[in-house]
């Protein structure tokens, strides 16, 4: 169990990542006095003006100016504070993704990027407001670490464990009401070790954030309807991203479909789809997501559904899946 406060499931029931992020921050602010906050007049949108109403001063709003907020967490970073910035994944990805890169990511700076309204959850403010290519941006700066947390419980250990990440550090999570897909904090979370979340042999579902609640239900539509072993993994961190256990997946169920709220290009199916190919393995894959589109504007439980990224559209992925050939090689091993 990570030290600190901790939740029920009713009261995570009732508590965004955002909400959590805020509390956890406030947690690790009384054990660090290093740890400043930043928004650019995002602080009661992103919660981390929780952090900022427990330490005045130590918190800074830089109004509407996403470049300089990162500019100036890049100097408080310099000077041997631990920076934690909070804007909309859209804002930190893309309106000031020159600053995240050039000023954070190239220096390898101890700075915390806690990215809300992720993917489409910001889901009637807007294609604009949704951050759908933000993985695939931040992915490629190179010395950043990418956490895309599953639930709340989740979120928690990774604002945690950030702290142990000398360098710089971004976490994606949502807007609304995330639902828990843990019992409680009590499980073994590292950085860069998927999780376990269902076994199977027969397909491998790996997911990552409100998908992994979906990709959950769906394995059990599956066992019960067809008959299905399938395997959910919870790649909670995109980059560095677990090899071992997505070779495993492949070695052992042959079938692989990722699930994420973003472009299906760069993403996590991007991450998954290079493992598999410099590992010269075969297998049927397919990823889910925006298949290179702008996302719809509605509520996010109908836009998740509009490109199948629910339970529903889950079980019709797998299902569609089970038809697609694939050359097999009974021992995959290397002629010498």
């Amino acid at each position: 169990m990570s030290e600190g406060l901790t939740w029920n499931v009713y009261n995570v029931g009732d508590m965004t990542q955002r909400e959590i992020y805020g509390l956890v921050l406030c947690e690790l602010g009384e054990k660090y006095p290093e740890i400043v906050g930043l928004s650019a007049d995002l602080a009661k949108s992103t919660k981390i003006g929780t952090f900022g109403d427990r330490f005045p001063e130590r918190f800074f709003n830089v109004g509407i100016a996403e470049q300089n907020l990162f500019g100036i967490a890049a100097g408080l970073a310099k000077s041997g504070l631990i920076p934690f910035v909070s804007t909309f994944s859209a804002f930190a990805s893309m309106r000031a993704g020159e600053f995240v890169r050039t000023d954070i990511c190239y220096q390898n700076l101890n700075c915390k990027i806690i990215a809300t309204h992720g993917g489409t959850s910001f889901g009637p403010a807007g294609t604009t407001h949704h951050a759908t290519e933000d993985l695939a941006i931040v992915r490629a700066f190179a010395n950043l670490t990418v956490v895309v947390p599953a639930d709340p419980f989740e979120t928690a250990h990774a604002v945690r464990a950030s702290m142990a990440i000398d360098g710089p550090v971004y976490i994606r999570i949502g807007r609304g009401f995330e639902p828990p897909v843990y019992e409680s904090e009590d499980y073994d979370f590292a950085i860069g070790r998927a999780v376990e979340m269902h076994p199977g042999t027969d397909v491998t579902v790996i997911a990552c954030g409100t998908p992994v609640s979906h990709a959950l239900q769906a394995a059990g539509l599956l066992a019960e309807q067809d008959g299905l072993s399938v395997r959910v993994l919870n790649m909670h961190t995109v980059k560095p991203i677990d090899r071992e256990a997505v070779l495993r997946a492949v070695q052992e169920t042959r079938r692989i479909l990722t699930v994420e709220d973003h472009n299906v290009i760069g993403g996590l199916g991007g991450a998954v789809a290079e493992v598999i190919a410099e590992s010269g393995k075969g297998c049927a894959f397919r990823r889910a997501g925006l298949c290179d589109e702008y996302s719809m504007i509605g509520y996010p439980e109908d836009i998740l559904n509009r490109y199948r990224l629910d339970t529903d559209g889950i079980v019709e992925n797998v299902r569609e899946m089970l038809g697609v050939e694939f050359e097999e090689d009974e021992d995959w091993e290397d002629e010498v």
